[in-house]
Protein backbone atom coordinates (compact mmCIF):
# COMPACT_ATOMS: atom_id res chain seq x y z
CA UNK A 1 0.00 0.00 0.00
CA UNK A 2 1.36 3.44 -0.86
CA UNK A 3 2.03 5.92 1.93
CA UNK A 4 -0.77 8.16 0.66
CA UNK A 5 -3.25 5.31 0.71
CA UNK A 6 -2.05 4.35 4.19
CA UNK A 7 -2.67 7.90 5.40
CA UNK A 8 -6.09 7.94 3.75
CA UNK A 9 -6.97 4.68 5.49
CA UNK A 10 -5.67 6.05 8.82
CA UNK A 11 -7.94 9.09 8.51
CA UNK A 12 -10.87 6.88 7.52
CA UNK A 13 -10.37 4.77 10.64
CA UNK A 14 -10.01 7.83 12.88
CA UNK A 15 -13.25 9.25 11.47
CA UNK A 16 -15.01 5.90 12.03
CA UNK A 17 -13.71 5.79 15.62
CA UNK A 18 -15.10 9.27 16.35
CA UNK A 19 -18.38 8.28 14.69
CA UNK A 20 -18.65 5.40 17.16
CA UNK A 21 -17.67 7.73 20.02
CA UNK A 22 -20.50 10.14 19.15
CA UNK A 23 -22.98 7.27 18.95
CA UNK A 24 -21.98 5.70 22.29
CA UNK A 25 -21.61 9.07 24.06
CA UNK A 26 -25.30 9.80 23.49
CA UNK A 27 -26.00 7.15 26.14
CA UNK A 28 -22.74 6.80 28.09
CA UNK A 29 -19.89 9.32 27.63
CA UNK A 30 -17.55 7.31 29.91
CA UNK A 31 -18.05 4.18 27.78
CA UNK A 32 -17.41 6.30 24.67
CA UNK A 33 -14.12 7.44 26.20
CA UNK A 34 -13.12 3.84 26.94
CA UNK A 35 -13.88 2.89 23.32
CA UNK A 36 -11.88 5.89 22.06
CA UNK A 37 -8.87 4.90 24.14
CA UNK A 38 -9.00 1.29 22.97
CA UNK A 39 -9.39 2.38 19.34
CA UNK A 40 -6.48 4.79 19.53
CA UNK A 41 -4.25 2.21 21.21
CA UNK A 42 -5.05 -0.30 18.46
CA UNK A 43 -4.27 2.21 15.71
CA UNK A 44 -1.09 3.37 17.44
CA UNK A 45 0.08 -0.22 17.91
CA UNK A 46 -0.85 -1.73 14.53
CA UNK A 47 -1.25 0.89 11.80
CA UNK A 48 1.67 1.72 9.46
CA UNK A 49 0.85 5.45 9.83
CA UNK A 50 1.12 5.32 13.63
CA UNK A 51 2.97 8.38 14.97
CA UNK A 52 4.78 6.07 17.40
CA UNK A 53 8.30 5.03 16.46
CA UNK A 54 8.68 1.26 16.00
CA UNK A 55 10.48 0.79 19.33
CA UNK A 56 8.25 3.14 21.37
CA UNK A 57 7.12 1.28 24.51
CA UNK A 58 3.69 2.93 24.21
CA UNK A 59 2.98 0.48 21.38
CA UNK A 60 2.75 -2.19 24.08
CA UNK A 61 1.75 -0.20 27.16
CA UNK A 62 -0.82 2.06 25.50
CA UNK A 63 -1.06 5.84 25.71
CA UNK A 64 -1.51 7.19 29.28
CA UNK A 65 -4.54 9.29 30.27
CA UNK A 66 -5.94 10.97 33.33
CA UNK A 67 -9.07 9.21 34.69
CA UNK A 68 -12.32 10.08 32.95
CA UNK A 69 -14.22 12.91 34.68
CA UNK A 70 -17.85 13.32 33.52
CA UNK A 71 -17.90 16.90 34.86
CA UNK A 72 -15.48 17.93 32.09
CA UNK A 73 -17.87 17.28 29.18
CA UNK A 74 -19.77 20.29 27.82
CA UNK A 75 -21.96 21.27 24.90
CA UNK A 76 -21.06 24.89 24.30
CA UNK A 77 -22.35 27.62 22.00
CA UNK A 78 -19.94 28.92 19.40
CA UNK A 79 -19.66 32.59 20.33
CA UNK A 80 -18.56 35.48 18.17
CA UNK A 81 -14.97 36.69 18.10
CA UNK A 82 -12.96 39.34 16.27
CA UNK A 83 -11.79 38.10 12.86
CA UNK A 84 -8.18 36.96 12.82
CA UNK A 85 -6.01 34.74 10.68
CA UNK A 86 -2.76 32.89 11.26
CA UNK A 87 -0.33 31.29 8.84
CA UNK A 88 1.55 28.45 10.52
CA UNK A 89 4.50 26.64 8.99
CA UNK A 90 3.98 22.87 8.83
CA UNK A 91 7.28 21.65 7.41
CA UNK A 92 7.14 19.86 4.05
CA UNK A 93 3.37 20.41 3.93
CA UNK A 94 3.98 24.16 3.56
CA UNK A 95 1.72 26.52 5.47
CA UNK A 96 -1.54 25.96 7.29
CA UNK A 97 -3.82 28.99 7.36
CA UNK A 98 -6.22 29.36 10.27
CA UNK A 99 -9.14 31.78 10.43
CA UNK A 100 -10.83 32.44 13.75
CA UNK A 101 -14.37 31.04 13.56
CA UNK A 102 -15.42 32.04 17.08
CA UNK A 103 -14.75 31.04 20.64
CA UNK A 104 -16.07 28.78 23.37
CA UNK A 105 -16.25 29.57 27.06
CA UNK A 106 -15.14 26.38 28.79
CA UNK A 107 -16.21 26.23 32.45
CA UNK A 108 -13.21 26.22 34.76
CA UNK A 109 -10.81 26.87 31.86
CA UNK A 110 -11.90 30.12 30.20
CA UNK A 111 -12.27 31.38 26.66
CA UNK A 112 -10.68 29.38 23.84
CA UNK A 113 -10.53 30.38 20.20
CA UNK A 114 -12.07 28.02 17.66
CA UNK A 115 -10.27 28.09 14.32
CA UNK A 116 -11.26 27.18 10.76
CA UNK A 117 -8.62 25.43 8.66
CA UNK A 118 -8.72 27.51 5.50
CA UNK A 119 -7.51 24.77 3.16
CA UNK A 120 -9.54 22.75 0.69
CA UNK A 121 -12.47 21.20 2.57
CA UNK A 122 -11.73 23.14 5.76
CA UNK A 123 -12.50 21.99 9.26
CA UNK A 124 -12.76 23.23 12.83
CA UNK A 125 -9.63 23.17 14.98
CA UNK A 126 -9.57 23.60 18.75
CA UNK A 127 -6.11 23.28 20.31
CA UNK A 128 -5.35 23.74 24.02
CA UNK A 129 -2.14 24.50 25.87
CA UNK A 130 -2.96 24.42 29.57
CA UNK A 131 -1.15 24.55 32.89
CA UNK A 132 0.02 20.93 32.60
CA UNK A 133 2.04 21.67 29.41
CA UNK A 134 5.66 20.65 29.74
CA UNK A 135 5.14 18.61 32.90
CA UNK A 136 1.95 16.54 32.70
CA UNK A 137 1.25 16.99 28.98
CA UNK A 138 3.18 17.85 25.82
CA UNK A 139 4.75 21.30 25.98
CA UNK A 140 3.26 22.40 22.66
CA UNK A 141 -0.27 21.61 23.79
CA UNK A 142 -2.99 19.14 22.87
CA UNK A 143 -5.95 19.04 20.50
CA UNK A 144 -9.60 18.90 21.52
CA UNK A 145 -11.07 18.97 18.00
CA UNK A 146 -9.63 18.65 14.51
CA UNK A 147 -12.62 17.94 12.31
CA UNK A 148 -10.58 17.94 9.08
CA UNK A 149 -8.98 14.73 10.37
CA UNK A 150 -12.16 13.26 11.85
CA UNK A 151 -11.65 14.33 15.49
CA UNK A 152 -15.19 15.60 16.02
CA UNK A 153 -17.24 15.02 19.19
CA UNK A 154 -20.45 16.44 17.70
CA UNK A 155 -22.84 19.20 18.71
CA UNK A 156 -25.84 21.06 17.33
CA UNK A 157 -26.27 23.64 14.57
CA UNK A 158 -24.73 26.33 16.81
CA UNK A 159 -22.94 24.29 19.51
CA UNK A 160 -19.87 22.11 19.89
CA UNK A 161 -19.30 19.20 22.24
CA UNK A 162 -16.07 19.93 24.07
CA UNK A 163 -14.98 17.08 26.33
CA UNK A 164 -11.64 17.78 27.98
CA UNK A 165 -11.23 14.03 28.59
CA UNK A 166 -10.64 13.67 24.84
CA UNK A 167 -7.67 16.07 24.71
CA UNK A 168 -4.91 14.31 22.79
CA UNK A 169 -1.31 14.97 21.83
CA UNK A 170 -0.48 15.86 18.22
CA UNK A 171 1.72 13.49 16.22
CA UNK A 172 4.78 15.73 16.65
CA UNK A 173 4.85 14.80 20.35
CA UNK A 174 5.92 11.29 19.27
CA UNK A 175 7.94 11.71 16.09
CA UNK A 176 9.94 14.77 14.98
CA UNK A 177 9.16 14.09 11.30
CA UNK A 178 5.72 15.60 11.98
CA UNK A 179 5.30 19.36 12.22
CA UNK A 180 2.03 20.22 13.96
CA UNK A 181 0.11 23.47 14.35
CA UNK A 182 0.45 24.38 18.03
CA UNK A 183 -1.84 26.37 20.28
CA UNK A 184 -1.81 30.12 19.52
CA UNK A 185 -2.23 32.75 22.24
CA UNK A 186 -6.04 32.52 22.36
CA UNK A 187 -5.81 28.81 23.12
CA UNK A 188 -3.48 29.01 26.08
CA UNK A 189 -4.36 29.03 29.74
CA UNK A 190 -2.45 28.65 32.99
CA UNK A 191 -5.28 26.53 34.40
CA UNK A 192 -4.12 22.90 34.65
CA UNK A 193 -6.45 20.54 32.76
CA UNK A 194 -5.80 17.13 34.25
CA UNK A 195 -7.90 15.28 31.72
CA UNK A 196 -7.21 13.49 28.48
CA UNK A 197 -3.85 12.26 27.25
CA UNK A 198 -0.86 12.79 29.50
CA UNK A 199 2.89 12.24 29.37
CA UNK A 200 3.11 9.48 31.98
Amino acid sequence: MSERLELTEWRRRVAALYGRVREVAAEDPAAAHTAWRAGRDHLFREHPQSPLLPDDPLRTAGVPYWPYDPALRFELPLLGAEPASLALGTGEDGTTTLERAGRVEVPGVGSLDVWWLAQYGGGLFLPLRDGTAGTGSYGGGRYLLDTAKGADLGGGHDTLVVDLNFAYHPSCRYDPRWVCPLAPAGNRTDVPVEAGERLA
